[in-house]
């Protein structure tokens, strides 16, 4: 695999200590004695990059495969960032559907995948794994770890125990480092060992051999496999091909591997280094070829397209490469799958985040952890005339930091229908209840039409505002939603909410429907964006077109409510003041939460966090207002975070705040947020203060007794 070197700076930090309390980033293990030792958990980082997001334990699915490995100038750049960077373009993969297994790749001994990228991949069912490696330079470590098979399995084990206390899937083995024939057969020991551990702690885990040192001990990639790699093969659930394959190299592979050929991974490298069809614009050739021998493929740094200068944004450049890759390869995982089912189409990125169409914050931000169900929409071109035209919006949101927008000229009499998701959920005889919100301008109108599929029987549903008579011929039932009055929403969006009844259905598509508003006699003529999107009917009756979707939500029943304030134990911990130039003091603190009930196993989607900075009584600011009103008491939004911890960085404290109040809104899986006035908090005093104002300490002994009372009636 290409090395990334980097070369050092008279700028550069002071060497990195885990173990002290600084801002939480993802990073490698680079040493066996650190792998040894466990390190790691000793870190004071090591609690935030536990990922969230669970993944069903099956086996991959018996077909061809699509592995993407993820190597970016060395690895942990913006993602590194465990509660977010402020990198509004950082990098971000969004076409999960087409990928069965994602590796987090570096060039250091024990890659960890930053938990951004097992949440999300795990929320679209993708399996993650870290690397493994030894390379040039690491003839130490290769002696140490291939000295007896004790040793070898104390290795493999401690990879195990990373792996299943992060909450990702397994590893990539990338021995590129010569070795004696007495050390093979410690090096089998250890693959082995990895894979029966990784397998007896987690059902479905992975381990994949790449393609590297041969089972005589030569560095000698094969670019196939054969005698010389099987014996790795056998051992361990896979093997990732070196990128130098010729045409009939895959045929060769996959009689290699007889009944496991999907197991066989053919790499690619879109950086074109030597590989079949050249990568970068051409990846779909190489991927052609192993589709017709029916063979699995490692797409190598897809990020290049990120990295290298395109003749158009990333965005449609993004877009644009990986339609290259599904239309070679297909749609390989299908949502929603299970109940409850949320997306606010959020990227991961953006310029500000919204709550109900209000936004919170006017911050750029990254945070992969937050990425939504990422839908399936095929970039039209803008240039033909009468077309509609799908995209990702950063400009506005209805919750996170991006919505679906669709714009373009529609005739009145006619409708476009964009594919939004591919589904593979089984409903039963419980009603399913759709809920989306929506911003239209003018007589720009959206729906959504709904496919099912039975044993005997394919139906297609519209949920729309209204009962149009003319879409009925193309639909099996137009069902007219109810507009739902919420507090606090936004003005600009409705919120659209409907239900259905199809038990023994499976719900196999979710379509955006764009029409406009008419009169109820005009019969509509149907017009596919992703099909007939040339195909528009005589007539001068095109008009402009534009509507947002800003989340959608699928339940078969309420969820329960979030738990209120008293129901959790908050505390703060690490805390330390320092004085600044200006006269304000800066904060540091990390603040820890969890439910007083031990027994609740509850996990919620993610918590967003805020401060009140509570002004002294009788303070007045530049302008002669009083503290307590227009400067403060406002709740700030300070981020997000997928644990039950949030560190806190360098807060900028003004010299009029007597207390701080840590606000922790708890977020559901079906989208649902918690009030802030019934949300957790932590109050601080703030050092130096003349204490906390009188409404402050009152409230506070008022929730002492609320505790007390809870506690002497439920507890006993």
């Amino acid at each position: 695999m290409a090395q990334q070197s980097s070369v050092p700076t008279s700028s550069d930090p002071p060497p990195f200590d885990p173990t002290e309390p600084s801002t939480p980033i993802a990073f490698p293990i680079k040493t066996l004695e650190d792998l040894e030792s466990r390190a790691y958990f000793k870190s004071f980082h090591y609690p935030f990059n536990r990922s969230t997001v669970a993944l069903q334990p099956v086996p991959l699915p018996d077909r061809r495969r699509m592995l993407v490995c993820h190597d970016m100038a060395g690895g942990y750049k913006d993602d590194k960032w465990v509660q977010g960077g402020t990198n509004p373009d950082a990098y971000a993969i969004w076409h999960w559907y087409l990928i069965d297994v994602f590796v987090y790749f570096s060039h250091d001994l024990v890659t960890l995948p930053p938990p951004c990228w097992t949440n999300t991949a795990h929320r679209h069912g993708v399996k993650v794994l870290g690397t493994f490696i030894l390379e040039g330079g690491g003839e130490a470590a290769r002696d140490t770890l291939l000295s007896t098979n004790e040793s070898a399995q104390m290795y493999a084990e401690r990879l195990t125990e990373l792996a299943i206390a992060l909450g990702f899937d397994g590893w990539l083995m990338n021995m590129e480092i010569s070795m004696n024939s007495q050390q093979i057969p410690y090096l089998k020991e250890f693959v082995s060992h990895l894979t029966q551990s990784m397998h007896s702690k987690l059902p479905g885990s992975l381990v994949i051999w790449y393609d590297s040192v041969t089972v005589d001990g030569k560095l000698d990639w094969q670019d196939q496999l054969n005698e010389k790699n099987k014996p790795f093969f056998d051992i361990c659930d896979g093997i990732y091909v070196n990128y130098g394959w010729k045409e009939d190299t895959p045929k060769s592979s996959a009689a290699a591997a007889g009944e496991r050929k999907y197991d066989v991974y053919m790499g690619i490298d879109v950086f074109g280094r030597g590989t079949y069809g050249g990568g970068e614009w051409n990846t779909n050739v190489a991927l052609d070829v192993l589709r017709k021998e029916d063979v699995s493929a490692a797409i190598f740094a897809p990020g290049w397209v990120y990295e290298h200068k395109q003749e158009t944004d990333f965005q449609t450049a993004q877009n644009k490469w990986w339609n290259l890759v599904k239309k070679s390869w297909g749609i390989v995982q299908s949502y929603p799958k299970l109940l409850p089912f949320y997306s606010n189409f959020d990227q991961g990125h953006g310029y500000h985040v919204s709550i109900d169409g209000e936004q919170i914050s006017d911050a750029k931000w990254n945070n992969l952890s937050s990425q939504g169900f990422q839908p399936i929409l095929e970039v039209t071109d803008a240039s033909t005339s009468h077309s509609i035209r799908a995209y990702l919006n950063f400009k506005e949101a209805y919750n996170g930091g991006g919505s679906i927008a669709l714009e373009g000229t529609l005739e009145r009499n006619c409708y476009t229908e964009i594919q939004l998701f591919q589904g593979e959920l089984v409903l039963d005889e419980l009603p399913l209840k759709f809920m989306y919100s929506s911003k239209t301008n003018g007589d720009s109108q959206l729906g959504l039409s709904l496919e099912f599929l039975s044993s005997t029987n394919k139906r297609k549903l519209l949920l729309a505002p209204s009962t149009i008579k003319k879409f009925s011929n193309d639909f099996s039932e137009v069902i007219e939603t109810t507009t739902l009055e919420l507090p606090g929403l936004s003005p600009d969006w409705f919120v659209q909410v409907g239900s259905i009844q199809m038990n023994g259905y499976k719900l196999t598509n979710i379509n955006i429907l764009c029409y406009r508003s008419s009169h109820e006699n005009d019969e509509p003529s149907h017009k596919s964006g992703l099909v007939d999107k040339n195909n528009t009917p005589d007539g001068n009756s095109s008009s402009e077109y534009f509507a947002m979707l800003g989340n959608i939500t699928l339940r078969s029943h309420e969820e329960p409510g979030l738990p209120p304030y008293n129901s959790w134990l908050v505390e703060g911990q690490y805390i330390k003041w320092t004085p600044s130039p200006e006269g304000t003091r800066n904060l540091d603190i990390k603040i820890i939460w969890k439910l007083k009930d031990s027994r609740s196993h509850t996990v919620y989607e993610h918590y967003n966090i805020y401060v009140i900075k509570v002004g002294e009584k009788g303070e007045k600011g530049e302008k002669g207002e009083n503290c307590l009103g227009e400067l403060h008491n406002v709740p700030e939004y300070l981020g997000a975070t997928h644990v039950e911890a949030f560190y806190v960085s360098n807060l900028a404290v003004p010299s009029s705040t007597s207390g701080l109040k840590f606000m922790i809104q708890v977020c559901g899986v079906d989208g649902s947020s918690q009030r802030l006035e019934d949300s957790p908090f932590l109050y601080l005093d703030v050092e130096g203060s003349r204490g906390p104002p009188f409404y402050a300490n009152l409230w506070r002994w008022f929730e002492s007794v609320l505790k007390t009372v809870f506690w002497f009636f439920f507890l006993g």
